[in-house]
């Protein structure tokens, strides 16, 4: 066994181009999937942590008015004999910078089963609540400390104003960036006083909040991983995409290399290898391939992860306030899922190879041209398997249709996957039918007859690298028309909701005050107040048929003023815009995409929401889009917000009259109310702020969608470049025949341009049905909201530029091969046709 398996691992000895593209295949789909399970899982760890870290696992009381909590609330509340705990929260500066989140807690009520809560030894407790205290820390928040030495706790680094921390203590179990001491510290270091964050109690300890406060359940709080959920599917569904397009390579390469040995395969059978042992090698040297290429792309992931991780991170934490650590926190059954499944998708590309060398006899395998007559029945094959494949996706989609709206996310992507994969396999029938129509056209233009006739013999090695690159192209074409019209919408949107020039949010005890000496003001011309607060939806009323539910929904309250109404968006309403306003005014409710679409709400319906005096009724007037939001909203005029739900105040926005300055005006709020600086906040800096984040959320899409398609490039290559010395021999006589070389090379150019170039312009219908599914399903799935589709004809055009750029530049190195080659050795090439 061992001389066989180095005789068949020689074919790589003098095919070392063959070696590298197997090799190279395997790695960059390695490396893609590898890298964004990577961000995946680290990710994954930094939730964990912060779930672990007593937030959402108990539920929460608020003061209603939102005033903030004292330590005398606290106390009247144990003294009634209520099991409340108090938490004090609040931000740091380090020296480099980093914002470090400071949590205090009081160790002897605070309920759970954390590792805070259940003290250690009698020396640890003492040193947790006597000073000097201790900080917890996660050893990856040690660099942003400036401690470099993990393994020594007890420092007192000191922060951004000089003052020290208490004394470090590790505890792994904690998310990035965080720090958790007892309360009397974190209260010296945040200069609190009396005030205290929040108070906290074990779920469902209390039957109902006592009066002035609001009670939070912890059932109601999403966790960070659920609200990223459809994030990371997303990232796995692209790095799927990557793997797939990079087996192709494998795939062409290993039908290739096979084909080559058919003349050693008879050989080693004539000289008493069975079949099967013939099969088991092959699987072998598979095997020992693939871990090559596995451990080459895993190590490539892990650097493509640190790369792109920095705007994962600053994604989930805008998007979601998810806190990701920057650093790689990588589990060990990381490292074995990588190899497995890359190994996985190898022996899935060479099963076929396997199996049809199985299946040919020993007189067969010395005929190469055995191996060519079985692409017709292959060609059959795949119309028949792109026909299965198109109906399972019909049926996903006959089922989506019957799912309530908003549901279905999984099945989504199984749709895409069948529209994708029923797509590449129909491609290669289509393009054999496409050249045996139009080489009957040229029978009259001999050379061109040729061409069609080479290039139809071409197909069985270049099928797959056309599929790859078909999938890549739409792919690439929907992402880009659906983040496109994402970022056309979300600009729009942004402009119709802010439309103040200045955004003040003065604290609670001073909001009425700054209210009434702002209406004063002859530069402003509109204030635009809002409130915002959380209730329960407890029921829903459509077509006279109550529904019973008990959903955490938020309520939110804006000014319906003159220049808020005319550009605040609408999607749907009862009787048109100015009667759903009117509605509005009089008490009524708009609400949410996302509320309508995960219950099935439209403008008529009744709702019944929890409010301080009993349960509240509305009607919904109209329906408006709220991108960003991960929650059903409900939104009132400020006034009925206030009044009805006791909801504390938010924020005020200012329209300044025309031709007024808003220098002063700030300057004026500073001194008569002692606001700090970031109090009032200029538009066009949430704008800028917003517009940022955008472009950060899809960075990681845009590189992905990038890798893939140099992914379908390198395919196109691997299969040009491993055919090119036979190419030679067939161009060989043509040479021979007076026909110039530089014809020749345009010849090349000319097949697989004008191949790139069908394959591209079907990729656009499809990369537009693609697009629509990512607005129309996966979005409303993973989102909650749908958005409009937008077809951007520059991306058409960029599309059928680049099939047509990677088939010249694929087609380029063999072409120049050819160009300088010798007449001398292409001689030698026809004297051995």
């Amino acid at each position: 066994m061992f001389t066989a398996l180095a005789t068949l691992l020689s074919h790589y000895k003098r095919h070392p181009g063959q070696l590298a593209m197997l090799l190279l295949g395997l790695w960059v789909a390695s490396a893609l999937w590898s890298g964004v399970q990577a961000i995946n899982a680290s990710a994954r760890d930094s939730y964990a942590r912060a779930e672990a870290l007593f937030t959402t696992g108990l539920d929460r009381l608020e003061r209603r008015d939102g005033q903030p909590l004292t330590r005398d609330d606290y106390l009247r509340l144990r003294r009634a004999g209520l099991p409340v705990s108090p938490l004090l929260e609040g931000t740091l500066e380090s020296t480099d910078g980093t914002r470090l989140t400071v949590i205090g807690i009081e160790l002897f009520t605070l309920p759970g089963d954390s590792a805070f809560a259940t003290a250690g030894s009698t020396s640890e407790l003492a040193a947790f609540l006597t000073p000097p205290w201790q900080t917890r820390v996660a050893p990856d928040t040690l660099p942003a400390l400036g401690v470099a030495d993990r393994q020594a706790p007890g420092d007192e680094p000191r922060l951004a104003d000089g003052r020290r921390l208490p004394p470090l203590v590790l505890a792994p179990s904690l998310p990035p960036d965080t720090l958790v001491m007892d309360i009397a510290a974190a209260a010296m270091l945040l200069d609190s006083g009396e005030r205290i964050s929040r108070l906290v109690t074990a779920p469902n300890a209390l039957n109902e909040a006592p009066p002035g406060l609001v009670l939070t359940r912890a059932a109601t709080l999403a966790s960070p991983g659920q609200l990223t959920e459809s994030f990371h599917l997303n990232l796995t569904a692209m790095a799927l995409l990557a793997l797939v397009v990079g087996l192709f390579i494998v795939q062409a390469a290993l039908g290739l290399a096979l084909e080559q040995r058919l003349a050693m395969l008879r050989t080693l059978r004539a000289l008493g290898v069975s079949g099967r042992r013939l099969v088991g090698l092959l699987a072998l040297e598979l095997l020992l391939l693939g871990v090559l290429g596995a451990l080459a792309g895993i190590v490539s992931g892990v650097w493509l992860a640190r790369a792109l991780l920095p705007d994962v991170a600053a994604t989930l934490g805008s998007l979601y306030g998810a806190g990701v650590t920057a650093e790689l926190s990588l589990p060990w059954h990381y490292w074995v899922g990588g190899i497995l499944v890359t190994l996985g998708g190898l022996f899935l590309a060479g099963a076929g190879v396997l199996w049809r060398a199985a299946r040919l006899s020993v007189l067969g395998l010395g005929q190469a041209q055995a191996w060519r007559a079985g692409f017709r029945r292959q060609l059959r094959f795949m119309t028949l398997a792109g026909a299965l494949v198109a109906l399972a996706g019909l049926a996903l989609w006959t089922w989506l249709a019957r799912q309530p709206p908003g549901e279905g996310l999984l099945a989504g992507f199984g749709l895409m996957a069948a529209l994708l994969l029923a797509s590449a396999l129909w491609l290669p029938p289509l393009l054999a039918a496409l050249l045996a129509g139009l080489e009957r056209l040229a029978r009259r233009r001999p050379l061109a007859q040729w061409a069609l006739a080479d290039l139809q013999l071409q197909l069985p090695r270049l099928s797959l690298a056309m599929m790859a690159l078909l999938i890549a192209l739409s792919a690439n074409l929907g992402v880009s028309s659906m983040v496109g019209g994402f970022r056309l919408t979300f600009l729009d949107w942004l402009d119709q909701r802010l439309v103040a020039d200045l955004y003040l949010r003065p604290p609670a005890e001073q909001f009425e005050e700054v209210e009434t000496w702002l209406d004063e003001r002859p530069e402003v011309a509109e204030l635009l107040p809002t409130r915002r607060t959380d209730s329960t939806l407890y029921a829903i009323e459509r077509d006279g048929s109550p529904r019973e539910l008990a959903l955490p929904t938020s309520l939110y309250g804006i000014t319906p003023g003159d220049a808020l109404m005319p550009s605040w968006p609408l999607q749907d309403t009862l009787a048109g815009r100015d009667a759903a306003w009117q509605a509005f005014r009089d008490g009524e409710a708009f609400i949410n995409e996302q509320l309508a679409i995960g219950e099935g709400l439209a403008p008529g319906d009744r709702l019944t929401l929890g409010a301080p005096r009993g349960r509240e009724q509305v009607t919904v007037a109209a329906v408006y889009p709220d991108y960003g939001n991960t929650r059903g909203e409900v939104l009132f005029a400020t006034a009925q917000l206030a009044s009805r739900f006791g909801a504390p105040p938010g924020s005020i926005g200012i329209v300044l009259a025309a031709g007024a300055d808003e220098t002063p005006l700030g300057q004026a709020l500073t001194r008569r109310f002692g606001l700090g600086s970031d109090s009032l906040v200029d538009q066009r800096e949430v704008k800028r702020i917003a517009t940022g984040i955008f472009e950060r959320t899809f960075t990681i899409t845009r590189a992905l969608s990038a890798l893939t398609l140099g992914v379908a490039a390198l395919a196109l290559l691997a299969s040009l470049l491993a055919q090119a010395r036979e190419r030679r021999r067939q161009l060989a006589p043509l040479w021979a025949l007076g026909i110039p070389r530089a014809q020749l090379v345009r010849i090349q150019l000319g097949q697989l341009g004008a191949a790139a170039l069908v394959t591209g312009a079907l990729a656009i219908p499809l990369g537009i049905v693609l697009a629509l599914g990512l607005v129309a399903v996966i979005n409303v799935a993973a989102f909650g909201w749908r958005l409009p589709l937008f077809l951007f004809p520059n991306e058409i055009a960029l599309t059928l530029a680049t099939a047509v750029a990677v088939a010249l530049l694929a087609t380029a190195l063999p072409a120049i091969t050819l160009w300088r080659t010798p007449p001398r050795a292409l001689l030698a090439e026809e004297a051995n046709t």
